[in-house]
């Protein structure tokens, strides 16, 4: 009796990879349309989405229309029966604010604002200020010199050192020189507050004024963080700050001990709302307990006041991608040639506010992150690079994480390009001094951080209409968002059907 079924299980997975073999992915990469690419896209970028902010009616529309394409193209619910996996928004409302130095009341956008998302209610006194230079910590540099801020209020300056080079662990927003890397290091240190120089004021409302979104996590644990004027640093400092400040920019600076009698009050409510990401899944064959994900985010911006942050190719695009290359998919399906391994289409919402749907699903997969090959993610791709100055501007795309996690990853891509689309494929943003630090920026991160093997693709469209109301859907280059789509497909196809997971032979990516 066991050997028989053993005979059974080795006939029908042998059977179902010949079919594999023999299949022709050509058919259904033909059905992905620039027609088809259109209907999709002037829907999602339209009036009615209102920019699709997460956690807004917009977003809420958009996941609903996503939800019925899948369903309509027969793939199943990819969350335990559900077509959208939730998660927790927390949203901030500053109450009030106030800043007395000296006994003296400082002015909100004048003098200071504070971070709302890294600050809770709180009522703190100071009497000492510890300047640290430029609050940088690296690798090879320590702005704090190991000074002891534990409890303390520290002063972090502007910039950062003239002979400071961030190492090649330092990516991304978490770059030690950059104001959230800053206040890490700070947070690490042990600093009980935080003030930050900022340069623009007077600024607009922000801080202390309006709500805004604060994490899907309700506690951050951070110091109380506040931005004050150069003009407020100097009367909190005295007659030493500008020698003090050359020498923190000159990178000869020491922690220096000021005295200062600072009053910090803050108060804020925080309202839990709600967002999601969509998934949709087609089962594979003969391996269908193994995953390939093919993503990307449909937030954007959203509306502000009465002008509405369309995201035609920030990514409207990369959903609309993401939705032709599952119809393509079902179709082979229902064709008889659907794939071996298992896929999961998933459209992410918080991108644009941290990462933030990606950073849920892996934390939370609802499939083995283990058992999954790769995670293809699309985001922005109907644009051109208008610094780009070759020849093939219309016959490009940007790829991204190749050449990390898997050896794999490379030689495939670049054998399917080669065979199918013959586009060139660019490996800009893969130098690790890469000033945009793409590699860190999108949503394929949350998967390579654990261990999923990723290609990025995108379009470099960083000037002309990025984050504007101005990207719309009547500048996309539809004939070219077709082909890299169909690139993707492709890939996909060939990842979804070989005999074996990708490798994962490779270090994993530095942190953000």
């Amino acid at each position: 009796m066991k050997q028989t079924w053993l005979l059974l299980a080795m006939t029908c997975s042998l059977g179902a990879a010949a079919q594999k073999k023999s299949a022709k992915p050509e058919t259904f990469a033909a059905t992905i349309t620039e027609a088809d690419m259109k209907k999709h896209l002037y829907t999602l970028a339209s009036k009615d989405f209102e920019g699709r902010e997460t956690a807004s009616e917009g977003q809420r529309k958009a996941a609903a229309y996503i939800s019925e394409q899948f369903k309509s193209f027969g793939l199943q619910p990819g969350n335990k029966g559900e077509w959208q996996l939730a998660y927790p928004v927390y949203r901030d409302s500053a109450v009030s604010s106030a800043v007395e130095l000296n006994g003296s009341a400082l002015a909100l956008n004048n003098d200071y604002q504070a971070i709302q998302m890294f600050n809770t209610t709180s009522d703190q006194y100071f009497s000492k200020v510890t300047v640290v230079g430029t609050g940088v910590v690296d690798s090879a540099w320590d702005d704090y010199h190991d000074a002891d801020v534990k409890g303390k209020l520290v002063l972090i300056l502007d910039g950062s050192p003239a002979n400071y080079k961030a190492s090649s662990k330092s990516r991304g927003f978490m770059m030690p020189a950059g104001t959230y890397g800053k206040i890490m290091s700070a947070r690490t240190k042990g600093a009980a507050a935080i003030l930050i120089v900022g340069q623009g004021f007077p600024r607009k409302q922000g801080g202390g004024g309006p709500s805004m979104y604060n994490s899907i996590y309700k506690e951050q644990l951070m110091p109380n963080t506040w931005i004050v004027s150069e003009k407020v640093a100097e009367q909190i400092v005295g007659a030493g700050y500008k020698d003090i400040k050359d020498q923190a920019k000159a990178g000869t600076g020491k922690t220096v001990s000021v005295d200062a009698e600072l009053h910090l009050q803050f108060n804020k409510a925080i309202s839990k709302l709600q967002s999601s990401n969509v998934l949709g899944v087609i089962e594979g064959t003969d391996k269908k307990d193994e995953w390939l994900v093919i993503s990307a985010h449909y937030d954007h911006l959203g509306k502000r006041d009465t002008t509405i942050y369309y995201g035609a190719d920030d990514d409207g695009s990369g959903t609309t991608s993401v939705l032709e290359i599952a119809e393509a998919f079902a179709k082979a399906k229902a064709a008889g040639q659907g794939p071996r391994r298992s896929i999961l289409f998933t459209t992410v919402s918080g991108e644009e506010k941290g990462l933030w749907g990606s950073e849920w699903y892996s934390d939370h997969p609802v499939y083995p992150l283990e058992k999954t090959t790769a995670d293809l993610n699309i985001d922005m791709v109907g644009r051109v690079d208008t610094e780009r100055k070759s020849a093939d501007t219309l016959n490009y795309v940007y790829v991204v994480g190749d050449d990390k996690i898997s050896s794999d990853l490379k030689t495939i891509s670049e054998t399917v390009n080669n065979k199918n689309i013959k586009m060139t494929l660019d490996y800009k943003f893969n130098d690790p001094n890469d000033p945009e630090q793409i590699y860190y920026r999108s949503d394929h991160y949350n998967f390579a951080r654990k261990g999923v093997p990723i290609i990025f693709y995108y379009d470099g469209m960083l000037k002309a209409d990025y984050h504007k109301p101005t990207d719309t859907p009547d500048k996309i280059y539809y004939t070219l968002m077709k082909k890299r789509a169909q690139l993707v497909f492709y890939t996909a196809w060939e990842m979804a059907n070989r005999d074996a997971m990708l490798l994962r032979d490779k270090p994993l990516p530095e942190g953000r």
